[in-house]
């Protein structure tokens, strides 16, 4: 059975699953994804990673504000989609866009549902100190996130992962958990939606840069947790030595003092004490400057005092 597919994303997460989708035999006939936006630092409007993606296949690109008003239901219908498939799109689905599709409308999300629905479901789980994570793909409903689930994919989340090399991997998973999904449908299986437990539902809120902010009074392995997993974005930061640098990698380690206080610089780290143990950073970033290694960053001060 051929398949209609209308595409919606945005990140670079989407693209796999973007990718998957034309590998697979279906006909992509339309991709939606998120109005341009300014980056960079000129501030130029730019093409979302999806769209560019779209646009290199030769896809049709739609791009509302909005998916509310009758205009853009019409618009969708008109493409015909036996199904919409939604990865990290960014917009709201309305009770009827959802009914428009024949199949209804698929979304890939990464985190083993129903713990961690919504925006930020691969850091949170790295925050929480979650030994596994995964992808699901689920048939959307109109609540965030509570649709049954069709199929999964699982991955332990190791103590050197950060919030990139869990997206890079969940991304990977996603394309190939949809790929199945996908190939099932068209083979004539009728996939069966297993619906989400009430139990043990979390919510992803969307990061906000004034988390990355470090607290040395917390628990040294929860502030571990938090510079792996707001790398690559928004890094964490923290006070060290009078100074505020960007803290792209650090790891919890035994110590004892005043929170925020230097115990030791090392060329193994500079290691600082918290409200239990010490963490010990490896790499930063001084203002206006680039990532560097704790070792380069005790010799540029060794070179500074002489």
């Amino acid at each position: 059975m051929k398949l209609r597919v209308v595409f919606a994303g945005t990140p670079e997460f989407s693209v796999p699953c973007l990718e998957a989708c034309r590998a697979s035999g279906a006909e992509v006939v339309a991709v939606y994804t998120q109005p341009d936006r300014p980056a960079g630092r000129g501030r130029k409007l730019t093409p979302s990673p999806v769209k560019q993606a779209a646009l290199d296949a030769g896809i049709p690109v739609e791009q509302p504000e909005s998916l509310k008003s009758e205009e853009a239901r019409a618009t969708l219908a008109a493409y015909a989609p036996d199904l919409m498939v939604v990865v990290a799109y960014g917009l709201i689905l309305p009770r009827k866009v959802l009914a428009i599709p024949r199949l209804g409308c698929w979304n890939v999300h990464a985190s083993l549902l129903p713990r961690w629905r919504g925006a930020a479901p691969i850091q949170r789980a790295i925050l929480a100190g979650d030994g596994e994570s995964g992808v699901d793909l689920m048939q959307m409903e109109a609540g965030l996130d509570t649709g049954p689930v069709l199929l999964e994919r699982r991955t332990p989340i190791s103590p050197e992962d950060t919030g990139g090399t869990l997206h890079d991997r969940l991304a990977a998973l996603g394309a190939d958990v949809l790929a199945d999904g996908l190939a099932r449908v068209m083979a004539g299986e009728t996939l069966l939606p297993r619906p989400q437990p009430d139990e043990g539902v979390t919510y992803a809120h969307k990061l906000d840069k004034a988390e990355a902010r470090l607290d040395f009074t917390r628990p040294a392995i929860e502030l571990e947790r938090q510079v792996r997993a707001f790398d690559p974005w928004p890094v964490a930061e923290g006070d060290v030595n009078g100074e505020t640098l960007r803290i792209w990698a650090a790891r919890a380690v035994e110590g004892h003092g005043s929170p925020g206080s230097v115990l030791g610089m090392s060329r193994e780290g500079i290691d600082i004490a918290c409200g239990e143990g010490a963490l010990r950073v490896t790499a930063l970033q001084r203002a206006g400057g680039k990532r560097i290694t704790a070792a380069d960053y005790l010799n540029a001060m060794k070179a500074r005092s002489e």
